[in-house]
């Protein structure tokens, strides 16, 4: 008898490659990190290892040209992924934020409710920095199945590489031990 799989969750993996375009990425997250003092409050105050606009920012395409850049980017990225999922939508570009995580941060697990589409690039990623672990949908129903090899899933950033996944798929970011900050951009679409 043939075995099937069933509802496979998939995560889409791209290399940006735009140097130019990263470096300029970095430079900004850098000056985010520098100058909003409204993100660096909230980071302090959620005890965020670092920095992010998530709270304080919602319109980095509207300031800053490289992320005008980006999103363009991202939405052809986004509608790619949209068909390989066989969607009949368009996603719309709902929100990113940038964050600078500093060696030893990290991220608990979450999801990301009211979107369709999830993802992180990461801009600059140096040896040891922590990596996005997925967990597999299935954990809080598998009641009293047998412990599993691939429960997780371990993805390691590095500089240019482009994540996406369903928004509904739990996800978290173990602490890093290299020496460095992690610059991403996250993202979600509607």
């Amino acid at each position: 008898m043939p075995i099937r799989a069933l509802f496979a969750t998939r995560l889409y993996e791209a290399e940006l490659g735009k140097e130019q375009l990263l470096a300029d990425l970095g430079h900004s997250i850098r000056a985010l990190a520098r100058d909003d003092e409204a993100g660096r409050r909230w980071s302090k105050s959620n005890r965020y290892a670092g920095y992010t606009s998530y709270a304080s920012l919602n319109d980095l395409p509207k300031r800053d040209p490289a992320f005008a850049a980006l999103a363009k980017l991202l939405s052809r990225h986004a509608a790619s992924f949209a068909r390989d999922l066989g969607w009949d939508a368009k996603p719309k570009l709902d929100s990113l934020w940038a964050n600078l995580l500093k060696s030893g941060g990290h991220h608990g697990g979450h999801i990301h409710p009211h979107s369709i589409i999830s993802g992180t690039l990461y801009v600059d990623a140096p040896d040891g920095s922590g990596a996005i672990r997925f967990e597999d949908p299935r954990l809080p129903l598998m009641m009293a199945a047998p412990l599993r090899s691939d429960t997780f899933v371990a993805v390691q950033p590095r500089s240019s590489l482009l994540l996406m996944w369903e928004s509904w798929l739990r996800h978290e970011v173990l602490p890093g031990t290299g020496r460095g900050e992690r610059l991403s951009i996250s993202f979600n679409f509607a």
